[in-house]
């Protein structure tokens, strides 16, 4: 399809919604919102047109069938919407058309006429370019038969059409599953919006769905939605695809031995999941990684569902980790709420608010698999899915402990442990009357991590990891550890004394020897000095004979007389 052959859209402004639908309603034209009472049809339509004005500069116009003008201000201010200030601005004109059959006289056949009249005044009054009509319902009743609601409704989405007017009409569901009362209004919307508000195991939840819209692809799915203080927001409030990016940078798990185990660090952006049965030192463990993106200058988001702000602080300073003056610099901000206070939803769009004021590098959930409480198992999963997807699609490094149990190893307790990039689990093991803890790392994408089972031990300056030491029988720790460590001592003193004593042995030999060898050069030298003595005696007794011999021939060679 070509770009101008597209459908034009208008924006909502709604969070979550215009990714789901692609860009938002259709513009300048009729879009159905329908659903039960509660579910947020009036909502909707005034969110639609405060966002319309406030980020895209079209004016709007509400005709409002039920509810008083005064009423209506102060339910939705309630809820983050402050009409008073777009009304006096001239941006958004209100106009309550109350429908009471009390009030109504039979004269002639009813049509629309008299709507069309005051529509159109109050659209030239602000210049407005959206519309919404709540609730459609109230007006069509005053009809007698289908062929009239359906020919006065075609007329007024025509009219509608003609101005180029990006409309919101809203009704009520009708019975036997009919999307609306009358059966007709969702065949001649261009969009239909389906609005659900259902609970399940005593726990209130929102669905929404884009059952038609024609001329524009659309998730068709159910998508969870909330009403909150900020109004609403569709859930995934992220982007639908996998197209985040994925950052090189290692940042520091705020263990340098831990670092090492795991090839460097993590990558940032990634997720970490800390899992481990009670006591096993989880929330310290992930605290440690909080704490260094807070002493890397990087503010960093705690969501806690099972300790206050105060009992956190107050325990990690046991184990050598500071909280306070990272929170009094505002570096740290700790969020405490219970698991069972909201709905899945609720708590994902309280995580996404929180994340908008604070703008962390690092966020931590602590105790991820509480709310595995408020819903099946399928509905965690999907929820705690969107939160990973959240955090990736802004860069965020997200670290979240979760319970397992300790009959069932390597399990995650909320069943995403596929889509986390680095997997700790800590485990408690019992020997010799006692309880240790292990580290193992599960996975760590992209990483060369290791292999081996860690011994830790959490003290005044931390979490200390041990190295791999290995018994007869395997891997030993605790007081284990200890008498394996004191038996290797002894042995290896055992073979310092007997190196020790074969050196003093040698050295003996070696002083025997040396003192032979003295002997036996003492006697060569009293041999060498005799035979030298003999030497010069036989050479002086030899010369003294020569010269006898001499004196003797000079003497026979005298004359006789």
């Amino acid at each position: 399809m070509s770009s101008s052959s597209r459908l034009e859209k208008a924006p909502t402004g709604i969070r979550g919604f215009d990714e789901i639908t692609g860009g938002g309603l259709p513009k300048g034209r009729p879009t159905l919102v329908t659903g039960g009472a509660g579910t947020g049809k009036t909502l909707f339509a005034t969110e639609f047109l405060v966002q319309g004005i406030r980020r895209y500069s079209e004016p709007g116009v509400l005709l409002t069938f039920e509810e008083e003008r005064q009423d209506l201000l102060e339910n939705l201010a309630s809820l983050g919407l402050e009409l008073p200030q777009l009304i006096e601005a001239g941006l958004l004109r209100i106009e309550p058309c109350l429908l009471r059959s009390s009030e109504i006289v039979p004269n002639g056949r009813f049509n629309l006429e008299g709507l069309f009249v005051r529509l159109e005044q109050a659209v030239e009054a602000v210049g407005a370019r959206r519309v919404a009509l709540d609730t459609i319902e109230l007006l069509l009743g005053a009809f007698d038969d289908a062929f009239t609601v359906r020919s006065e409704l075609d007329r007024l989405f025509h009219w509608l059409r003609e101005r180029k007017l990006t409309t919101v009409v809203t009704g009520e569901r009708g019975a036997d599953q009919q999307l609306t009362r009358h059966g007709i209004e969702e065949y001649v919307s261009d969009c239909v919006v389906v609005l659900d508000h259902r609970v399940e195991h005593q726990v209130s939840t929102r669905r929404l769905r884009v059952m038609k819209y024609r001329g524009s692809a659309h998730g068709t799915n159910e998508y969870p939605f909330v009403i909150n203080e900020t109004g609403l927001s569709v859930l995934p409030i992220t982007a639908m695809g996998l197209n985040y990016g994925a950052s090189d940078e290692l940042i520091s798990s705020g263990n340098e031995r831990l670092d090492q185990m795991l090839g460097g660090g993590v990558y940032r952006g990634s997720t970490l999941l800390i899992t481990g049965s009670s006591g096993t030192g989880k929330t310290t463990l992930a605290f440690q990684a909080v704490a260094a993106s807070c002493n890397r200058g990087e503010r960093a988001l705690v969501l806690s569902f099972e300790e206050s702000p105060a009992q956190l602080i107050r325990n990690l300073a046991s184990v050598g980790l500071q909280l306070q003056p990272l929170v009094d610099t505002g570096l740290l901000t700790i969020a405490s709420q219970r698991s069972t206070t909201y709905g899945l939803e609720e708590h994902l769009a309280r995580l996404e608010q929180l994340v908008r004021e604070v703008d962390p590098r690092l966020v931590m959930v602590d105790a991820m698999g509480s709310v595995s409480h408020i819903g099946n198992s399928q509905q965690v999963t999907a929820m705690v899915a969107r939160e990973i997807d959240l955090m990736k699609g802004r860069g965020i490094t997200f670290v979240f402990t979760c319970l397992s149990d300790a009959q069932q190893e390597e399990t995650s307790g909320v069943g995403v442990s596929s889509l986390t990039d680095t997997w700790l689990e800590l485990r408690n093991v019992e020997s010799d009357a006692e309880r240790n803890r292990l580290l193992y790392v599960i996975k760590s994408r992209g990483m060369a991590h290791s292999n081996q089972v860690r011994e830790f031990r959490m003290g005044s300056s931390g979490i200390e990891l041990l190295d791999v030491m290995v018994g007869p029988e395997g891997v030993v720790t605790g007081s284990a550890r200890h008498q394996e460590e004191q038996r290797l001592l002894a042995e290896a003193e055992k073979r310092r004394a007997a190196v020790e004593q074969q050196r003093r042995a040698l050295a003996a030999r070696c002083a025997a020897v040396e003192a032979q060898i003295a002997a036996l050069r003492s006697g060569l030298e009293a041999e060498v000095s005799g035979l030298e003595s003999s030497i010069a005696a036989a050479e002086q007794l030899e010369r003294a004979e020569l010269s006898s011999s001499r004196q003797l021939a000079q003497q026979r060679e005298v004359p006789q007389r």
